[in-house]
């Protein structure tokens, strides 16, 4: 078992992938790197934290983007914007079976907000119109920076999410909660409290996550196979439905995961946290 949370996006690209299969476009080479970092004084990457490409899965082509979290966190700012970008627009032209987001980010990085917050944007658009070609988009989060602000509802804009039980997806994350709002509504140091609101477990669960798997990168390649032919048409029904499944969300009582949960009817909802993902699994989706 290789850890897919330990590994760096490119590790993850040559494990997951076919070998040798992936082809990196604006490779290290180029030192395609941020001019606003730069201005600033900041260290920049050579690759703006964001690695894109051409490769096979199981034999079959896809599109890939990894994200680094060790750089800034995986931020998004222009220049690592413009690559997915470009990417999801390149797949629209050559029409690869998917497109598969190694996603790990904290959101828009915060020294390019305007331009991040634009590129997340056009990220979004992007993808939609990539989903409307009929071309699945393939989310898989679990590195250890989570995926959160805009990166999160980009993930939730995709066709198929596959996560590791220690993975992380919301909105916005912990820090962001107890820096806005006080440690009295989100304690970001309780790693329990954490992983119960944000992690892998949680987000099946709720129906957030399509599948839960372990921190493997085997069981993430398994996953993204399985999910290669995971259409799933945008359409208007769909989106009634989802909003109505959000609205009833917020009737629920109690204001803790476990209270979710046990609302749900997930048997026994105080063991979930101590359950492996077999066990979780096991359960059946509420």
């Amino acid at each position: 078992m290789i850890s897919f949370a330990e590994c760096s996006a490119r590790e993850r690209l040559a494990l997951l992938l076919d070998p040798q299969s992936f082809h990196e476009w604006l490779p290290p080479a180029l030192k395609l790197t941020s001019p606003h970092l730069a201005q600033l004084g900041v260290p920049s990457s050579f690759d703006d934290g964001v690695a894109i490409g051409r490769a096979t899965l199981a034999g079959r082509p896809v599109f890939v983007a990894a994200q680094e979290g060790q750089f800034m966190g995986g931020g998004v700012g222009e220049v690592h914007g413009a690559k997915l970008v470009g990417l999801l627009q390149r797949a629209l032209r050559d029409r690869p079976d998917a497109v598969l987001l190694l996603a790990e980010s904290g959101g828009v990085r915060l020294h390019e907000a305007n331009a991040g917050l634009i590129a997340v944007s056009e990220v979004m658009r992007a993808l939609l119109d990539v989903r409307a070609a009929g071309i699945p988009v393939i989310v898989l989060i679990g590195g250890t920076g989570g995926c959160f602000g805009g990166m999160g509802i980009v993930a939730r804009c995709a066709d198929h999410i596959v996560m590791s039980d220690i993975g992380r997806l919301a909105m916005s994350g912990p820090e962001v909660i107890e820096a806005s709002h006080g440690v009295e509504e989100f304690d970001s140091r309780d790693r329990a409290l954490v992983w119960r609101t944000t992690g892998g477990k949680h987000r099946w669960l709720t129906g957030d996550c399509d599948v839960l798997v372990e921190d493997d990168v085997a069981a993430f390649r398994e996953a993204a196979i399985a999910a290669l032919d995971a259409r799933r048409p945008v359409t208007l029904e769909g989106l009634e439905a989802e909003h109505a499944r959000l609205a009833a969300r917020l009737d629920f009582p109690g204001a803790e995961a476990l209270d979710l949960w046990a609302a749900l009817g997930v048997p026994d909802a105080a063991r979930i946290p101590d359950l492996d993902v077999a066990a979780v699994t096991a359960l059946g989706a509420p």
